[in-house]
């Protein structure tokens, strides 16, 4: 049964209610949000606010305002990167220890991304030439009804569409577990895509289990986040006397990575360059050969009673194996054959191969056309339009903190620490979907450089609603150039299942001998840093799922509990993730509402323990 837009709003609705505080509600779902027209002519779903916060915002205007109230000097304790309650979990003995940035660090970082990036365009490690010709997965087995059973001298045969971070770590894991494992590949080219990824302590822990020469090289490779402080700042002046007064820049919540990691003897979070896991993942994870470019899967047949799954690719290409595993992205073409989808269900995913190939025309076109897409889909346009870029710069703050996000109305601006004296900076603005940014021209060359400028400018009049920003956040986007800076409309899909389809409620991600990973089965906002580290959990629980099978007829049943195993997690943090952006740009009102603003920022304050005790589990 096609899952319906509405109910797909009704389950997105029902996790925000349950998520959030009783003071606020999270954006609209798709179905109750008012569509608009951009400039091109391209239909977007605007995400607004509803519920309290709305009701809030209203009276707040229509009240007579109080200059007095918003004068006066803030507090300097908001100012402090460190406070006592870091710093006494920062100095505990088992805590990483924060090595300052030198020259040395900054070259091998940086020369080991560019070598891998090399790497990776060069096609080393790909099955190309001849050894494709005779790859084992082109030849249809004589299996007979009812399948054949599984031993070590004969394996479970895997492929794997799609060869970002979910797909090279389920190819890993089966490895690992003496599978036969063949990977597909959309992208003409390896090609790096992104700035670095930060993998947190439960992605590192599954990585450990699946092999633990890829963790050692992943913790060697990587940049220690987990030694500073992380949270969130206002990022322009906000407040008044009743509710507290803040200057911009100011904290308004602070806390460590590294306490519920050590409570879980979990390791510390790192940050890797993209290419340089995807060069550790080939290199160490499986055989040579074992990724094919150029390689769409358009269709798959499930040859039934235990025979596994005839695919075919775009070029026509027949390739065969006991298990399909789409992990091929949020438009997963996999994912569109698996649920039924309507045709153009599935587009083209800038995955962390496949994306670094797009240029500014490219991404253009993949704008407009995704609203299409996702409408076939079924994912939720989250409100926001993400610029983002990796600024080849020292931050000003690099010893203190690691990452923070500048909040405001209408927008906000993340930054993390992406090693190499380099900083990951993502600014994301509410807008309908669909929209572009001009072509560059004589009298402006540089228009997405021109419009952040505006959005997040530090001086005069500010921004246009009169909002004059910290500073920090013009210091990564000048640092970074036109050509650098990417922009994406921002989707995700529904946490909760939605749909009545008996087969789908028993095995949400998983029919027959196909099953979905990754942002197939569960695209979420980047808000937590947790996309990535839930597809590398998924990766380790679904080849743990078929390590268990000794007959290819119980590949169903596997594939099914792996897939009941994992939604309710994955709903979780998905939930966590969609409320945790809708809340942010609802941040700035709260911080002028007497006794509300306060408790609020005490909630968010006392619930991070929490929420990352829960992300930090060492059983997924």
């Amino acid at each position: 049964m096609k899952t319906s837009r509405r109910t797909n709003s009704l389950a997105t609705l029902v996790v925000g209610l349950s998520l959030s505080t009783p003071s606020t509600l999270s954006f609209a779902p798709s179905a109750l949000t008012s569509r608009r027209t951009t400039s091109l002519h391209v239909i977007g779903e605007q995400a607004s606010s509803i519920g309290p916060a709305t009701l809030l915002r209203n009276l707040k205007q229509n009240l007579p305002q109080i200059p007095w109230l918003a004068e006066g000097e803030a507090p300097t304790s908001n100012k402090i990167d460190i406070p006592d309650h870091v710093a006494a979990v920062l100095s505990r003995p088992d805590a990483p220890k924060r090595e300052a940035e030198n020259a040395e660090r900054t070259r091998r970082i940086r020369s080991r991304a560019a070598q891998a990036s090399e790497d990776a365009l060069k096609m080393r490690g790909m099955l190309v030439g001849e050894d494709d010709a005779k790859a084992w997965w082109r030849t249809q087995r004589v299996i007979p009804e009812g399948g054949r059973e599984v031993t070590e001298e004969d394996p479970l045969t895997v492929l794997v569409a799609g060869g970002g971070l979910a797909g090279l770590v389920v190819a890993a894991a089966a490895h690992a577990k003496g599978m036969k494992v063949a990977l597909f590949e959309q992208a003409s080219s390896y090609a790096p895509y992104g700035g670095p990824i930060q993998i947190q302590s439960n992605a590192l822990r599954a990585l450990q289990q699946i092999n633990p020469t890829i963790f050692e090289e992943l913790v060697s490779a990587g940049t220690c986040t987990a030694d500073r402080v992380s949270g969130l700042k206002i990022g322009y002046r906000k407040g008044n006397k009743l509710a507290g007064l803040y200057d911009a820049g100011d904290w308004l919540v602070r806390f460590d990575t590294i306490g519920p990691a050590l409570e879980a003897g979990l390791p510390a979070t790192v940050v890797v360059d993209r290419p340089v896991i995807q060069q550790i993942l080939v290199k160490h994870g499986f055989p040579e050969g074992t990724v094919r470019i150029k390689s769409r899967i358009q269709s798959y047949e499930d040859l039934g009673k235990g025979r596994g799954v005839r695919v075919t690719l775009e070029d026509g290409t027949k390739a065969y194996g006991d298990v399909l595993v789409g992990a091929d992205g949020i438009w997963s073409q996999v994912r569109k054959n698996l649920h039924g989808l309507d045709e153009g269900a599935g587009g083209f995913a800038a995955s962390g191969a496949a994306g670094g190939a797009l240029d500014d025309a490219e991404a253009r076109k993949l704008a407009r056309d995704t609203v299409k897409i996702a409408a076939k889909a079924d994912r939720r346009y989250s409100g926001f339009t993400c610029y983002a870029a990796l600024a080849p710069h020292r931050a000003s703050n690099i010893e203190n903190v690691s990452y923070q996000i500048l909040l405001g109305e209408k927008k906000y601006f993340v930054s993390t620490d992406g090693g190499g004296e380099r900083q990951q900076w993502f600014a994301l603005i509410r807008e309908p979907a669909g929209g572009v940014d001009p072509e560059p021209s004589p009298q402006d060359p540089h228009p997405k450089l021109t419009r952040l400028r505006k959005e997040f400018a530090c001086d005069g009049s500010g921004d246009a609603d009169g909002n004059v920003w910290d500073p920090f956040a013009l210091e990564l986007i000048n640092a970074s150039s036109e050509e650098d800076i990417k922009r994406r409309d921002l989707y995700d899909g529904a946490p909760l299942l939605t749909t009545l389809d008996p087969q789908r409620l028993l095995s949400p991600w998983a029919k027959g001998p196909v099953a979905l990973c990754g942002d197939a089965a569960h695209p979420m906002m980047p808000n937590l840093g947790q996309g990535g580290c839930q597809a590398t959990e998924d990766g380790y629980r679904l080849v743990e799922e078929l390590a268990k099978v000794q007959h290819t007829r119980n590949v169903p049943g596997a594939l099914g509990n792996y897939s009941r195993v994992r939604v309710i997690r994955t709903a979780i943090i998905q939930g966590f993730a969609q409320l945790g952006s809708d809340l942010l740009v609802d941040f700035d009102l709260m911080m002028t509402i007497p006794l509300l603003g306060p408790f609020f920022l005490t909630m968010t304050q006392l619930s991070m323990p929490f929420i990352l005790r829960f992300l930090y589990t060492p059983s997924f």
